[in-house]
C-alpha cells in the first residue's frame, strides 16, 4: 500500500521543538525510552528517522577488543538521528543508550528523503542542523588530535555554556557522570577526575555528585585564550 507523507508549514527555526513536531508530520510514531535501556538500533535507522523531543540519548562506538568507548554524540531536545544513514543509505553501526527518560518521534526514512528533495521549508532547518553536526564532528577530531585531557575538558565546558540573563550554566553535560564525560573526550574516568579537580581548585567550576557548575565564566575564557 502506498503511503503519502504530508508536511505542514515548517517553523523557520534551526531545531524542531516539542510543540512544533507533532503538528508537522502525519506519518509518525511516538516512542518513550526508559533510563538504561538501548534506544533505536542501526537496523531501526535503516528504516526510520528520529526526532528527539526530550531526554538524553548517548550515541557511541565501542572497541570490542578492549571495551573502550568513544561517545560520538549526546542527543537531546531538538536533535535528529541518524543523519549519516539518511544521506548515504548505508548501515551505520553504533551503540545507543538512554541517559534520561527520552521521548522520540519516529518517521519513515524514505519520507524524510522525499522532503529533502522536494520541500524547501524542511531544508530550511535540516541543512543548518546538518552543518552543526559536521562542525561537532570536526571539533571532536580536533580535540582528540591536538589537545590534552585538561584542555579537552575546558573546550567541552565552553561549548556547553548557556547564558541565562547574565547567569551562566552548563547544558547537556551538567549532570553527566565523570565516566560519561571521559567517553565524550576520549579519556578515562580517573584522568577526568584529576583534571576536574584541578579546574575546581582554580576556581573555574564547582563539583558535586554528578553535577558540574560553572563558577567563573571569566576564568574559563582566560584558559581558552591562553
Amino acid at each position: 500500500m502506498n503511503e503519502h507523507f504530508l508536511v505542514n508549514e515548517l517553523p523557520p527555526s534551526e531545531n524542531l521543538v516539542s510543540s512544533d513536531l507533532p503538528n508537522i508530520f502525519t506519518k509518525k510514531r511516538h516512542i518513550t525510552y526508559n533510563v538504561g535501556m538501548p534506544a533505536f538500533s542501526f537496523d531501526d535507522t535503516m528504516q526510520y528517522f528520529y526526532f528527539i523531543i526530550r531526554g538524553k540519548i548517548k550515541i557511541s562506538q565501542v572497541n570490542p577488543e578492549n571495551s573502550k568507548e568513544q561517545t560520538i554524540n549526546i542527543l537531546t531536545r531538538g536533535d535528529m538521528y541518524d543523519v549519516v544513514t539518511l544521506l548515504d543509505g548505508k548501515e551505520h553501526e553504533y551503540v545507543s543508550s538512554v541517559l534520561e527518560e527520552s521521548e522520540v518521534v519516529e518517521v519513515p526514512i524514505e519520507h524524510i528523503r522525499e522532503l529533502i528533495n522536494t520541500n524547501p521549508s524542511f531544508n530550511s532547518f535540516f541543512l543548518p542542523y546538518l552543518g552543526k553536526q559536521m562542525r561537532q564532528m570536526e571539533d571532536l577530531a580536533v580535540d582528540l588530535s591536538l589537545y590534552d585531557v585538561y584542555n579537552r575538558i575546558i573546550r567541552l565546558i565552553a561549548r556547553n555554556v548557556e547564558d541565562l540573563k547574565s547567569v551562566s550554566r552548563l547544558k547537556l553535560i551538567n549532570n553527566l557522570s565523570h565516566e560519561e564525560i571521559a567517553s565524550l573526550i576520549g579519556s578515562v574516568r580517573k584522568v577526568v577526575n584529576r583534571n576536574l579537580q584541578k579546574l575546581k581548585d582554580e576556581g573555574i567550576i564547582e563539583l558535586s555528585r554528578k553535577q558540574i557548575k560553572l563558577k567563573s565564566l571569566q576564568k574559563l575564557l582566560e584558559k581558552l585564550n591562553y
